[in-house]
């Protein structure tokens, strides 16, 4: 039996996930499902651009092998080894044989095959590419994608905007606004785009990290412990070092070589039924929020702005995780009048702290000025 789950965007955008296997269509489902939507479909009926994936040793070795006896290209792929070969009509044949995993993108038909030995990694690598064919969909009619975290407000959909460096602290300035009643919209990446006098703001689904001391500062380690003891799974990106801590009950930080914290992945559901926060689909910006994290300050509003730059903005060209291999996306540069529109909207810098009551009370008297 071939089952299918449709993803679509708040403004239309859509992929089809088909596959003989209910648990990776159902995947699909989970992982975009609640900041986009997902609704079973007929496999026989779908339109637009669609995604067939399945477990199948002998297609993936089959793919493989056609991709060997070419000339492939050596690229880098969600961290792992890729080699693909183009053919003069851009349809793309591509292995990542560590991993399992065979592709073929024909850009005619808009169909893309996944095939691999294993059904989560097939699971997991098709709702990673549903997702950036939606988003070369959204890329096309204009949206842009801002490094940025987000929350709305539930009764009219304001949205505020958290922008910063690396290190700023976007993603804690998000889950602590939602932590107060705000809905989330995204913790790291959003889709902006002006029409007319409004900027409207779509989420990027993806499975978020939360430090070990954030994730205990928010009393949120031991819930995380108790459902992983009792059987629950996270994000499979999880390093196993990082759940055997959760397991241990030790909140000490773990780093890779390269000085980054391995930190705890959550599905988009699982902000939900684990942690207590509700996602939003869309918004419409009304106010930017520039935070500071230092550590012994006194959590404060402060005067001035570091502006909107270039740096904001996501492109094709500074996607590290995700280089287009399968040429879904369009050329994109950042648009200075999405740019000085953020600029024009109401924005208020703040330092935050460790000290988690007083940067939340700092972050609320914030959010109350913008939105």
């Amino acid at each position: 039996m071939t089952h299918a789950t449709r993803i679509t965007t708040a403004d239309g955008q859509a992929v089809t996930v088909i596959s003989r296997s209910r648990a990776i269509t159902d995947w699909s489902a989970r992982y975009l499902g609640l900041w986009w939507t997902a609704a079973a479909s007929n496999p026989d009926d779908a339109t637009g651009p669609a995604i067939h994936a399945d477990v199948d040793q002998e297609q993936q070795a089959a793919l493989t092998a056609r991709v060997a006896a070419g000339s492939p290209l050596e690229v880098t792929y969600a961290t792992a080894p890729m080699l693909l070969t183009r053919n003069e009509t851009g349809k793309v044949t591509a292995t990542q044989e560590e991993e399992g995993l065979a592709y073929e993108w024909d850009p005619v038909t808009r169909v893309l095959r996944i095939v691999g030995t294993d059904e989560t990694a097939v699971a997991t690598a098709t709702a990673r590419l549903a997702r950036e064919v939606v988003r070369g969909q959204l890329l096309t009619d204009g949206w842009q994608i801002l490094h940025a975290s987000a929350v709305t407000r539930p009764t009219d959909g304001a949205t505020l905007l958290t922008l910063g460096n690396k290190g700023a602290g976007k993603t804690t300035a998000g889950f602590l606004l939602a932590r107060t009643g705000l809905h989330l919209l995204a913790n790291d990446r959003v889709f902006a785009r002006a029409d007319g006098d409004t900027i409207r703001v779509l989420p990027w689904p993806s499975a978020a990290a939360i430090g070990f001391g954030l994730l205990d500062a928010l009393d949120w380690f031991e819930p995380v412990r108790t459902r992983l003891a009792a059987g629950e799974q996270m994000h499979p990106t999880q390093k196993q070092k990082v759940t055997d801590a959760l397991l241990a009950g030790d909140r000490t930080p773990l780093w890779k070589a390269a000085g980054t914290e391995m930190k705890p992945q959550f599905f988009p559901d699982q902000l939900h039924s684990w942690l207590g926060l509700t996602l939003a689909t869309e918004g419409h910006a009304a106010g930017v929020l520039f935070p500071q994290i230092v550590p012994d300050a006194d959590p404060e509003l402060i005067p001035g702005s570091r502006g909107v730059s270039a740096d904001d903005f996501f492109t094709a060209s500074t996607e590290d995780r995700y280089p287009d291999v399968f040429g879904l996306l369009p050329a994109e540069t950042p648009s200075k009048d999405l740019a000085d529109r953020l600029a024009q909207l109401p924005h208020q810098a703040l330092t935050m702290s460790h000290d988690i009551e007083a940067s939340t009370a700092a972050l609320v008297k914030a959010a109350e000025s913008l939105i």
